[in-house]
């Protein structure tokens, strides 16, 4: 088969947030995976799975880049090549990658753009937790956009480097057609996502204002008492950690003994797994809209949890 032409791009739109607040997006700790692994997602008012893509690709820093060994590589010419990489997006949803041009997949690329990206979810421990497949072309951005890509990198990787991110003597290539997306949001929720739709929306707001410092500070707020929360009567869970967060709610992992869960609270009618009580609340977009709805569903279950006492 031969390889795609070649796509023209002749700009680039910078993601939705502020340049001056970079979006920080580490990976959690990773606890090890044993046992069972369930879900309990699908109970809850979840984004529209082209927003949930686009929210991953915001959270997560890091991505499995999946190229096709040029004939330069003759002992594997032809086969899948995957590696890891660091990667931003535009404001579109296109991939951007800062690649060497001394590394196998850039040669590969510079052969054959056909690739496929695979995100998964900060903090990944099983396949319970969501992940996008996305498959396009791949192609070296001109001399003249190569400032501008730099910048988006900036924006997302600089606070976490604790600095200006330099690149190096890296180039910036960018997946300029995307020709299909495949998302897999946990157990029972697998869906080929429309492209159009896709590039067409926005991340959720509180997925561009440093969404892994969110995730911390509900973390250090709330964490015993969602242990509590999701814990047996008798008994409070082993670990309960928020993972992912977007406008309608937030997915927390919660262990177990040896078993990992993956629990949806609501923000926007939030609920708690046990007792299915609902709170209304306001789309959350920052931090302390985060926090007010976290308190909000804590208080409210600890008050019936007192009654039924």
């Amino acid at each position: 088969m031969e390889p795609p032409s070649t796509v023209e791009v002749t700009s680039l739109q910078f993601p939705a947030s502020d340049p001056s607040n970079p979006v920080k997006t580490t990976g959690l700790h990773r606890a090890p995976l044993s046992a069972g692994v369930k879900n309990a997602t699908l109970r809850y008012d979840l984004p529209s799975p082209a927003v949930a893509v686009r929210n991953l690709v915001e959270q997560a820093n890091y991505a499995h880049l999946c190229t096709i060994m040029s004939g330069m590589h003759h002992r594997r010419a032809g086969y899948p090549f995957g590696t890891l990489v660091d990667f931003a997006a535009d404001g579109g949803g296109y991939p951007i990658f800062s690649l060497s041009p001394l590394a196998i997949q850039t040669r590969n690329i510079m052969e054959d753009p056909r690739c496929s990206l695979v995100v998964q979810m900060p903090g990944w421990t099983g396949l319970a937790n969501a992940r996008v497949t996305i498959f396009g072309d791949v192609y070296k951005l001109s001399s003249d956009l190569q400032d501008a890509a730099q910048e988006i990198f900036h924006q997302k990787h600089a606070a976490e480097k604790k600095g200006r991110w330099v690149s190096g003597n890296a180039v910036f290539f960018r997946m300029n057609r995307i020709l299909d997306i495949y998302f897999v949001g946990g157990f029972g929720t697998v869906q080929w996502v429309d492209v159009e739709e896709y590039t067409s929306v926005q991340p959720d707001k509180v997925v561009l204002e440093t969404p892994n410092h969110t995730l911390q500070v509900l973390n250090e707020q709330y964490s015993g008492q969602l242990r509590q929360l999701l814990g047996q009567p008798e008994r409070e869970a082993d670990d309960a950690v928020f993972i992912s967060v977007d406008k309608l709610g937030a997915d927390i992992r919660v262990r177990k003994g040896g078993d990992y869960l993956v629990e949806r609270v609501g923000f926007d009618r939030a609920a708690c797994p046990l007792t299915q009580a609902c709170l209304l609340l306001q789309p959350v977009e920052c931090l302390l809209d985060a926090q007010q709805a976290v308190q909000r569903l804590l208080t409210e279950q600890e008050a019936r949890r007192g009654v039924k006492r």
